[in-house]
């Protein structure tokens, strides 16, 4: 099978998760022993990037003439040139690892599979400009008409689609792939010193200042912690926020006369952010909203122990083997739950479900289905 791969979305270290997402798929289909054949289809602006993944004499690179940085440029180009692209190189088959943008209509030439993600803009349209919204919510929906199969990755997302599209009839499910190396981890004691920081004494988060994010909630979990108990740790490492939120983010904490207590990572590799929730106190993690979530799972998988909320697909991804908040924004709530793992023993939990091999043979296996269909 001749397997076309629409990566011209793709924003090198800007894309996040779903980023981590294509790339971990794409590496599941390659460690499979098949004879099928990807065409990955690249922007001129992260093909330089990509260049160096997915070595394999299956893989074909194509770069294409448009620009994942400039939305209108790509958008442009996918609606009017990307069907005439897959057209030139022989693709009657196509995937979307993310569906965003189009294309908005249906080429019965080629087939088509998408994953879409969660619906994030109908639960915060303002965190997009409102035009944005409006074609965020036109796309998906002409996603469930012309795409031959749409997946998503949760149970939970999958309701929320069937929800807010009423016309929706099917949708495949399938989780994430997620692949940790938990050998590849920094040398704790550059970390600890560059950070101010001793093992089992800092507790750990991977977040955003988005409003779903809730790191804000965090930082008052901390103030408290600091004021009313010397038992607990009062440090907390963030990782994750950057640009002018940094600034902003610095100079609430500074106002709080949380400088030594709230500590904002630059850019982390892996290797440094397997470290900081290998060794952390407990890894928190306070978001309201995940299409998946794949940092409790990874810091599960490193033996961290996890609390995070009771909302949306956390409960789902993690089976249970977390400690979950009801309440995600009451601070008390957090501080008990902090003090109830204290005494909890630490223990390496991984999900083989979740292998990038495994999740790779269950889209083939969709593929073939979806390829022999008339």
């Amino acid at each position: 099978m001749r397997i076309g791969i629409d990566l011209t979305w793709l924003k090198p270290k800007v894309s996040g998760g779903v980023q981590f997402f294509a790339e971990n798929l794409i590496n599941g289909f390659l460690k499979l022993e098949d004879k099928n054949e990807y065409v990955l289809f690249l922007a001129k602006d992260n093909a330089e990037y990509l260049s160096n993944y997915f070595q394999d004499e299956r893989v074909t690179k194509i770069v294409c003439n448009t620009k994942a940085f400039d939305v209108i440029d790509h958008l442009l180009w996918q609606n009017i040139s990307l069907y005439h692209v897959l057209k030139k190189y022989h693709i009657t088959f196509c995937y979307f690892p993310v569906y965003e943008k189009g294309p908005s209509y249906r080429c019965k030439k080629i087939k088509t599979v998408a994953t879409l993600h969660d619906i994030q803009a109908y639960h915060y349209p303002e965190y997009f400009p409102k035009m944005l919204s409006i074609w965020f919510r036109y796309v998906w929906k002409k996603a469930t008409t012309v795409c031959d199969k749409l997946v998503t990755i949760t149970e939970y997302t999958r309701q929320d689609l069937m929800q807010h599209f009423t016309n929706l009839q099917e949708i495949a499910m399938i989780h994430v792939p997620v692949t940790l190396d938990n050998t590849e981890i920094e040398d704790f004691d550059q970390i600890k010193n560059q950070y101010s920081i001793e093992e089992n004494n800092y507790y750990y988060t991977v977040c955003s200042m988005h409003k779903h994010k809730n790191l804000m909630t965090l930082i008052k979990v901390m103030k408290k912690i600091k004021e009313n108990d010397e038992k607990l740790p009062h440090k907390l490492v963030i990782s994750g926020v950057g640009g002018p939120n940094k600034e902003a983010l610095l100079q609430q904490i500074k106002e709080m006369n949380m400088e030594e207590d709230i500590i904002l990572t630059n850019f982390v590799s892996n290797a440094e952010r397997n470290s900081f929730m290998k060794h952390s106190n407990v890894f928190l993690f306070p978001s309201i909203f995940e299409g998946f979530g794949m940092p409790p799972i990874e810091a599960l998988a490193l033996g961290s122990k996890v609390i995070t909320t009771n909302c949306t697909s956390l409960p789902e991804v993690t089976k249970g083997k977390c400690t979950y908040v009801e309440n995600p924004f009451k601070e008390e709530e957090w501080i008990e739950k902090i003090k109830q793992v204290q005494s909890k023993k630490a223990q390496v939990i991984t999900f083989e479900e979740y292998k990038d091999i495994n999740i790779a043979r269950q889209y083939l296996d969709l593929f073939y289905e979806i390829e022999k269909r008339k």
